[in-house]
């Protein structure tokens, strides 16, 4: 019998979540033929069979998530010789004999204050299904009490079951945890005055535009850093990552090369971006390797907001809803349709006079006329 394991999507990628089968037990696939649809890093991939066969069991259903290397099909029948295979990176599979061990490097809460409670309350919890870090300590000295616990494991039965995040809410919430233990964030704000605006100027195209004009005036924030080198690369392609927001959740695709593209260009490439995130078709190398993100949550609500830095990426402009207010004008105050932008970075790499160089060049961007 032979054994596939979900194979390496690729860019360090460690589980996914299966969207659908191809084919169910007792059915005869052929090499190369769909094998199972899974979700990972807000794309659906489609996995080929390695091989042919028949399929004898499915280690999962849909809406399981599994792990990398951890077993997806066992297959009888013609194809490799009988052996667990290695689950190497989706396509051709390739083994050896050599084994590799490597420590995964967890993401996870910032370092705190040590928990205090005693190996009885620990061993209570994880009965309970607790986690000791959202239970407030009434005992001596910060101490969470067996009592602590129980109020609240109460608590959360009265809550209901918990909903596991699963698609694009995970990895949501993955990337969030990520930025939140690696990322020192800074944020400055400003406006832009785009009373000249014709009525039908896109919004989100206008500010593509105006970001290149800021990656032209300091290249430094189109940039990734790598923190374990302490280093950074700055980057002459800029890439922008345009946030979508969808009922699924928050999906970024990639509007490549900004700076070689005209408006119109820029326009059609939005659309088609949209209409294939709608279908859930983006493919998953459109939703990676960007190198500055822009977040248009004024085309919903909100004036000012403090947008998340991705890693490796260290900047994000996030653009606030357009409304008239009062501004002055030949020492008349008169309203004008005004943009609020907020301009998040990371600090480990970027420095404030950067973040805000870049900010009045996207300003004076928007406030010109296009050429």
């Amino acid at each position: 019998m032979n054994i596939f394991n979900l194979p390496d999507l690729g860019e360090g990628l460690t589980e996914a979540e299966i969207v659908e089968w191809h084919v169910k037990t007792g059915d005869e696939i052929k090499a190369d033929a769909p094998l199972v649809s899974v979700e990972t890093d807000k794309a659906i991939v489609e996995i080929p069979s390695p091989h042919g066969g028949r399929v004898e069991k499915l280690f999962a259903d849909v809406g399981d998530i599994v792990q990398t290397g951890k077993p997806l099909v066992a297959f009888t029948g013609e194809g490799k010789p009988a052996r667990e295979d290695s689950g190497t990176v989706v396509g051709k599979v390739v083994s050896g004999d050599e084994k590799l061990e490597e420590k995964a490097a967890a993401v996870g809460r910032k370092a705190g204050p040590a928990i205090k409670a005693t190996p009885s309350v620990r061993a209570l919890a994880r009965q309970l299904d607790v986690d000791l870090a959202i239970v407030s300590p009434s005992g001596p000295e910060g101490t969470v009490t067996a009592d602590d616990v129980k109020r609240v494991a109460n608590r959360l039965k009265e809550l209901g079951p918990i909903e596991r995040l699963r698609g694009v809410r995970r990895t949501m919430a993955t990337k969030m945890t990520q930025s939140g233990a690696e990322i020192v964030p800074a944020t400055v704000f400003d406006d832009a005055d785009v009373d000249h605006w014709s009525e039908d100027t896109d919004t989100t195209i206008r500010l593509l535009i105006a970001m290149v004009a800021g990656c032209k005036q300091e290249p430094n924030l189109n940039a990734w850093y790598d923190s374990h080198s302490i280093g950074r690369r700055v980057l002459k392609k800029i890439d922008i990552a345009v946030a979508v927001d969808t009922v699924e959740g928050l999906f970024t695709p990639v509007m490549r090369d900004v700076a070689n593209r005209d408006y119109d260009s820029l326009l059609a490439g939005l659309e088609n971006l949209k209409t294939d995130v709608r279908a859930r078709s983006v493919p998953a190398q459109e939703l990676r390797g960007y190198t500055i993100a822009l977040s248009n949550f004024g085309s919903l609500a909100g004036r000012y907001a403090v947008p998340v830095v991705v890693p490796p990426t260290v900047a994000i402009l996030g653009a606030g809803r357009i409304k008239k207010r009062p501004v002055i004008v030949d020492d008349k105050v008169v309203g004008h349709r005004i943009l609020p932008l907020s301009l998040s970075f990371d600090h480990r790499v970027v420095t404030g006079g950067e973040a805000a160089r870049f900010i009045a060049a996207v300003v004076e961007n928007l406030e010109s006329p296009l050429d």
